[in-house]
């Protein structure tokens, strides 16, 4: 004889399934840890920085 299944059950593990699958993917995808952003967010003030201070001056 065969199990019971309660299919209730049985899709809403299969809804949990798919959205974990997607937010794996999305973290894969645009994720990024804070250790690279804070990296990039000083190399950026590093050029920013480099940038500002070879302006020339207005000359009047």
């Amino acid at each position: 004889m065969a199990d019971i299944v309660n299919l209730n059950r049985v899709r809403k593990k299969k809804r949990a399934a798919d959205r974990d699958r997607t937010a794996a993917h999305n973290r894969a995808k645009f994720g990024r840890t804070k250790t690279e952003k804070s990296k990039e967010k000083a190399t950026r003030e590093i050029l920013d920085r480099s940038l500002d201070d070879s302006k020339l001056d207005d000359c009047d």
